[in-house]
């Protein structure tokens, strides 16, 4: 099974979903339309060993709400994705149970690996 949380609006996302091959993927889910559901963030948690795994520090809000300057726990960062899916590091790819979260060049390519692409 595969599944990838992205955004349509975001070049990346759409860069990576080309590169790995995914464009015409019924698991794709573009957050901005189709909420996350708590159990999917749970899921995505749990497979990335924390919330704060799953959370970007370089979405606008981050700095804007102040979070830079709190000590957040894992509920909060869980709270804040549910909240607002641009604190989601994106992309998010699910494959069967391995999970490959943003965009870095070292994620890409372990998730092309991943897809034998």
């Amino acid at each position: 099974m595969e599944k990838m949380y992205h955004l349509s609006s975001c070049s990346t996302c759409q860069r990576i979903i080309k590169e790995l091959g995914l464009t015409d993927s019924k698991g794709l889910q573009n957050i901005k339309v189709d909420k996350m559901t708590e159990a999917q963030v749970d899921e995505m948690a749990t497979m990335a060993g924390s919330y704060e795994a799953l959370f970007s520090r370089r979405a606008m809000k981050y700095k804007s709400m102040g979070l830079k300057e709190k000590t957040l726990s894992e509920q909060d960062y869980k709270n804040l994705i549910l909240e607002e899916y641009t604190f989601l590091k994106r992309p998010v790819l699910i494959v069967d149970k391995d999970i490959f979260v943003g965009n870095t060049a070292k994620v890409v390519a372990a998730a092309k690996e991943r897809l034998g692409k």
